[in-house]
């Protein structure tokens, strides 16, 4: 049921070329899901989201500090072995540093005909956030105008919100299925459905989320769903590691990262002024850690989704050397835990040691099995 979304996971490359040679339009590379990807969209481009490719990285020592984060170095490195060669603009709406310096070298090493940094406020609490991101978002509207060559009209940039909401809906649809005592899907299959969107026209995903959606409503998996669990924290699309999990007695079914629920997980609501309301819908989305203080706005957010989805416990992943997660994570931990929810810290580095990874999942296993006697 799930092909086409693995097919575009693992041929991302395939894909963007060929929706070049269909469309004549321009790939964009976004750094970081805060992109507007619906400005970019209608601009006549196709936004994709770089993700690494779990290999050991052996050429971003000269560009960036081997201190930061796993993720950051191996996006870089994708873009100096030439595998986004395809790829004529790059931009990032600041969340972290260590991504920034990504955008940084790539810009001055890989050679690109637009980029664009975006300043996003890091405080998205203040009364001036929402006025400030639309400010910003106009300015990057006209970036993309004058390198496109035409203006992005009203019209298109409305339908490319339709486009995108839809997407985000039939998302939610999905990820709710994941409630039922027997989900239809497993985590791995609700991860590539999400990590596949980063890189596919969203009409091409929408087609294949309809499809899907009336049988996943009937679907019935031959497998014990096991332990419950949630997944938080860094960017994650390690598939390896969650086919795993999925191996040893569990089943995820729910997560928050920002390559997976935090990525759709509102919509844009359009009140009068268009960019306004798409400004709007980046502020209130569930926060990245690098932006939600002083009040952790997630941490609620995270506890009723785990309610919502009946989970057993939370595995809660870090990429090695995240600064935003790592300040975070004691007290989501402590958090959880106090509402009841067991958990189990993993720190991530480029490429998953499941040996180790796999022991310590077991254990936890074990240990919320035992919890579920009394």
């Amino acid at each position: 049921m799930f092909t086409q979304f693995f097919n575009w996971y693992e041929k991302r490359h395939d894909y963007a070329r060929e929706w070049l040679a269909k469309t004549g339009g321009e790939v964009v590379g976004c750094f970081c899901s805060y992109a507007p990807e619906e400005l970019i969209y209608a601009a006549g481009c196709l936004p994709v989201r770089m993700l690494g490719s779990h290999e050991p990285q052996d050429v971003t020592e000269p560009h960036i500090f081997g201190m930061f984060c796993p993720f950051c170095r191996d996006v870089l490195a994708q873009g100096l072995k030439g595998r986004y060669k395809y790829m004529k603009g790059i931009m990032i709406s600041h969340s972290c540093l260590h991504l920034r310096q990504s955008y940084t070298s790539w810009e001055n090493h890989v050679p690109v005909d637009f980029s664009y940094y975006l300043p996003f406020p890091a405080k998205v609490q203040t009364v001036h956030a929402r006025p400030y991101l639309k400010g910003e978002f106009a300015q990057f509207k006209e970036a993309l105008e004058k390198w496109r060559g035409k203006l992005i009209p009203d019209d298109s940039l409305r339908e490319a919100v339709e486009l995108y909401n839809e997407n985000r809906r039939l998302m939610r649809e999905i990820y709710a299925l994941r409630h039922a005592p027997d989900p239809p899907l497993t985590g791995l299959e609700a991860m590539v459905m999400v990590a596949s969107s980063f890189f596919v026209d969203k009409k091409d995903h929408n087609v294949e989320l309809k499809r899907i959606l009336p049988e996943l409503k009937n679907r019935k998996l031959d497998r014990n769903t096991g332990a419950r669990l949630m997944i938080v924290g860094s960017e994650d699309d390690d598939t390896a590691f969650i086919k795993m999990v999925e191996s040893v007695g569990a089943t995820i079914v729910a997560d928050d990262h920002c390559t997976g629920s935090r990525y759709f997980w509102n919509s844009t609501e359009v009140n009068g002024d268009l960019l306004q309301s798409i400004a709007n819908r980046y502020i209130d989305r569930p926060a990245c850690p690098s932006k939600d203080w002083e009040e952790r706005t997630r941490f609620p957010h995270i506890l009723k989704m785990a309610k919502d989805a009946k989970v057993d416990g939370a595995i809660i992943i870090q990429q090695k050397f995240c600064d935003p997660h790592e300040c975070d994570i004691p007290m989501l931990r402590k958090y959880l835990e106090e509402n009841g929810i067991p958990c189990l810290f993993l720190e991530f580095d480029v490429t998953v040691p499941l040996g180790p990874f796999r022991i310590r999942v077991e254990a936890f296993l074990e240990m919320v099995g035992e919890e579920d006697l009394f």
